[in-house]
């Protein structure tokens, strides 16, 4: 995959166009409200570095959680948001979040932070750095996981973290841009070698005994869960995934 091929299939998906437009939006409303830069140039700062905490404690604590797939309601909801994304990592189609998912997550994260701070101007000031966050975080996002090399060390970098999370064990390298959060709370790994082998880091701990108690995940995808991708992806130390 080229550069200009990455970029064609990130820009043509729905959900980054659509967070996009909200983005800009967001923005105009703040220009257009605000009486002063302080509360909005401060929630654009405090979301900023709010959003890498946000996201690990979402990601280890909710999409990792195994309590969505025991409830018949939100089975179905939590097979969107993340178990199809693992059991086959490089599928394009869950790459992306679903905005009916991801955009109130995005408020919750940022409108209250830039309240508290400024007011409503704020608030859409915050709107739109989460959304513009979120289109960065996407973008890395297809990078780790579509074939493609990146020329940057930091990216390679970061994709290299991202796909012991996915190959290795789930547990490790939350992060999709930081992984600050994963040093301080003790589950970052630099290298595959040192990581330990997860057995359920396809299936995010929903194997055959797990889909025979809780069946709702299986009934919608039509199969038993995985225990690895449908195509044999192998990642190393210095390289990413294989096509």
């Amino acid at each position: 995959m080229t550069l200009a091929d990455l970029w064609r299939a990130y820009l043509t998906y729905p959900a980054i166009q659509i967070y996009g437009l909200l983005a800009v939006a967001a923005a105009a409303y703040t220009i257009a409200t605000a009486r002063q830069w302080q509360g909005p140039a401060l929630a654009v700062l405090a979301v900023f570095f709010v959003y890498p905490m946000a996201w690990f404690l979402i990601h280890r604590y909710i999409l990792h959680g195994r309590w969505l797939y025991r409830m018949k309601w939100s089975a179905s909801l939590w097979k969107r948001i993340h178990f199809d994304h693992h059991q086959d990592p490089h599928l394009l189609e869950v790459l992306f979040g679903s905005p009916a998912n991801t955009l109130p997550t995005i408020a919750l994260v940022s409108m209250p932070v830039g309240y508290v701070i400024g007011g409503w101007p704020a608030a859409g000031a915050a709107l739109a750095t989460g959304l513009a966050t979120t289109c960065v975080y996407e973008f890395i996002h297809c990078i780790q996981h579509l074939n493609y090399k990146p020329k940057s060390r930091f990216i390679q970098k970061l994709k290299r973290d991202h796909l012991i999370h996915h190959f290795h064990n789930e547990d490790t390298n939350l992060g999709i841009v930081s992984f600050t959060p994963d040093r301080l709370f003790g589950t970052y790994f630099a290298s595959a070698r040192d990581c330990p082998k997860s057995a359920t880091v396809f299936n995010l701990g929903y194997d055959l005994d797990e889909a025979r108690r809780y069946p709702w995940v299986m009934e919608v995808t039509g199969s038993p869960p995985r225990d690895r991708p449908p195509t044999a992806f192998a990642t190393s130390d210095t390289g990413g995934a294989a096509s």
